[in-house]
């Protein structure tokens, strides 16, 4: 019996300092593993399979030889992008679009929840209720697309700006974040100072507050990039179409539109299939790119808008 018990405190402090991370190798062990492997399988493969047909010759696709690694190697149908220029003025163009986008949100998103996270502020609890309503109720399209051309925001840049800059999820995680990073003695001894709410705001909050910001300045980005909707609701002109729209079309049109779709100067080679792979690549590789250096972020938003207060 005593050594039994000395075994079980070696084994606890074995693992306690990490020497030992699996004791015993379970089945339900095995079965999280294997969840987990088929669900990076279903994002990572058919990436691996766009990617491998962008690259490999026409012939080679069309016989469906391509899988998952090219075969003819061969970067025609990027040539064919640049050279046509509409997708890439619609990449530069979406750049710019993000870009104000995200800063604009994020700019409405804390006017809304700094002063929302204060308990001095009287009625916040009624301003929260009033500013979470849209989180759970919409106008719809039509009454949305009636207020837009009053406003004569219809077939503009800023349709695709000002209506979503401010997100009430987003501001939830950034007032949750605020009231359980910054105390409230902090902002107490700077007003003992002379410090105004602005002058918090921006010397105190925002520079300890940089790990949210950069969460919800990803969630906006990602989530304006990979919009296409309101470009097809409320916009017309082809230079104001962002590129996931562009690419949304040249998917979903006929084999003959997908190739007319660029220009005559481009000197389209390809096939239909491998320019819609090319284009996929195209517009998916600047997120590709920026997501795995802000991954960090990317979980610990998650992990701040588990808990809500």
């Amino acid at each position: 019996m005593a050594k039994k018990m000395k075994d079980i405190q070696r084994g606890a402090e074995v693992s306690s300092d990490g020497s030992r991370a699996i004791d015993k190798f379970k089945v339900s062990d095995a079965v999280m593993m294997a969840v987990i492997v088929i669900l990076c399988a279903t994002c990572v493969i058919p990436f691996l399979h766009v990617a491998a047909k962008s690259i490999s010759g026409n012939s080679y696709v069309v016989a469906r030889q391509v899988y998952f690694w090219p075969k003819g190697i061969t970067f025609d149908a990027f040539v064919s992008i640049f050279k046509d220029g509409g997708l890439t003025h619609s990449m530069w163009y979406s750049v710019i679009v993000t870009f104000l986008f995200t800063v604009l949100g994020m700019v409405a998103c804390t006017c809304a929840a700094y002063p929302l996270s204060k308990k001095r502020l009287k009625g916040r609890l009624l301003m929260t209720f009033l500013l979470m309503v849209p989180m759970y109720f919409t106008a719809g399209i039509i009454p949305s697309y009636l207020l837009y051309q009053k406003l004569h925001l219809l077939d503009t840049v800023w349709v695709l700006i000002f209506p979503l800059i401010y997100s009430p999820y987003n501001m939830l995680i950034m007032k949750t974040n605020l009231q359980a990073s910054i105390p409230d003695s902090l902002e107490e001894s700077a007003f003992l100072d002379g410090a105004t709410n602005f002058q918090i705001l921006t010397k105190i909050v925002l520079p300890l507050s940089k790990p949210i910001i950069a969460t919800l300045s990803l969630f906006y980005a990602v989530g304006r990039w990979n919009s296409y909707a309101d470009n097809m609701y409320y916009i017309r002109t082809d230079n104001l179409k962002m590129v996931q729209y562009k690419l949304y079309q040249m998917v979903s049109s006929a084999s003959e539109a997908q190739t007319a779709s660029l220009s005559e100067a481009a000197a389209v080679t390809s096939t239909p299939e491998v320019l819609q792979a090319a284009a996929v690549m195209f517009v998916s590789i600047p997120i590709i790119c920026i997501y795995p250096f802000l991954q960090k972020y990317f979980v610990k938003g998650a992990m701040i808008g588990a808990v809500k207060g």
